[in-house]
């Protein structure tokens, strides 16, 4: 990923220095444009050692750590954490043995938990993106794709100035402004596609993870095959019908939508009315310790309304 980001600067160089300052004797579009481009660039940087370095979410923090030789079997363990009930939004990984949080996920990969996963992301060092590490990870998204904008917009107008003044410019000159003006066009539309979902994500409160597991959804109703069973119903034991009725109506659930204002708030971190700037300009950390957050009003009489849709699917066939 570091090499991505540094592969185009030497041909950024070349353009900046030939184009703006041996041709156009521009000394002030030439500062501007150094200022700008490595600005993002520190940016984007600094947000991706974060993302590097940072736990994305530890589900066990330092007061919860035992010794290695005790010893505490699943039953006590229930009892000590108070996660009696399946249904809640505490409940048990049975492959880390241990609780496992609202919006916590068990990553196959890393073979861990992760508070409020959001996705595992190879370029990322092959690490899981999560509730510490997602706002670096949206601001490192953010300064890229506003990087190769700039950079390629800057390239792409050099290149029309070379091609309507041949005589003015050396002949290689064009040949990076075009490079870097493809790389930057490319970046944009892949990167900036990329970016636009997770700010849509934002403005809803969901993970990745919760926009395409529809049937994650099932661990927050009851069981519908047998109403005594402290365990939710699981995804292979639905109808075809009924499996229709939860990917047909899991992205009307909002479950953690509070309003756009409030979800921008709570994934950033940013209290105070004008908190969003620093956020964006400098990243950030999300709000609280990732193991509880609030719902939406509406949450329990939508869960409520798909456990009965769920009930009545094969009779309606």
């Amino acid at each position: 990923m570091i090499l991505m980001l540094l592969a185009p600067h030497p041909s950024w160089l070349i353009i900046v220095i030939r184009h703006h300052l041996l041709t156009l004797k521009s000394y002030g579009w030439l500062a501007t444009h150094l200022l700008i481009s490595y600005t993002l660039m520190f940016l984007a940087c600094t947000s991706l050692i974060v993302c590097l370095a940072r736990d994305p979410g530890p589900v066990s923090s330092p007061e919860d750590a035992q010794d290695d030789n005790e010893e505490t079997s699943f039953t006590e363990a229930l009892m000590a954490s108070g996660a009696d009930d399946f249904n809640s939004p505490g409940k048990w990984c049975k492959k880390c043995w241990a609780t496992k949080p609202e919006r916590t996920h068990h990553c196959s990969i890393c073979r861990r938990c992760v508070l409020k996963m959001d996705h595992h992301c190879q370029w990322m060092a092959n690490k899981c993106i999560g509730h510490r590490t997602y706002p670096a990870f949206v601001h490192f998204l953010t300064c890229t794709v506003l990087m190769a904008m700039y950079m390629g917009g800057v390239a792409i107008s050099g290149f029309y100035y070379a091609f309507t003044n041949p005589t003015s410019i050396d002949e290689t000159t064009p040949l990076h402004e075009l490079g870097i003006g493809f790389v930057g066009l490319i970046i944009t539309a892949v990167v900036g596609s990329f970016l636009g979902y997770h700010l849509y994500l934002i403005s809803i409160n969901r993970t990745t993870l919760e926009d395409l597991s529809p049937f994650l959804l099932l661990r927050l109703i009851p069981n519908l095959m047998n109403p005594h069973d402290p365990f939710p119903t699981s995804e292979h034991r639905l109808s075809f019908n009924q499996r229709r009725v939860v990917k047909r109506t899991h992205r009307q659930i909002q479950l953690y939508n509070v309003g756009w204002r409030k979800n921008w708030g709570q994934v950033f971190g940013w209290e105070r009315r004008r908190g969003w700037v620093y956020r964006l300009l400098l990243g950030g950390a999300g709000k609280g310790d990732g193991r509880a957050f609030p719902r939406n009003p509406r949450s329990e009489e939508m869960l409520v309304k798909l456990a009965d849709d769920l009930r009545n699917a094969d009779k309606d066939s």
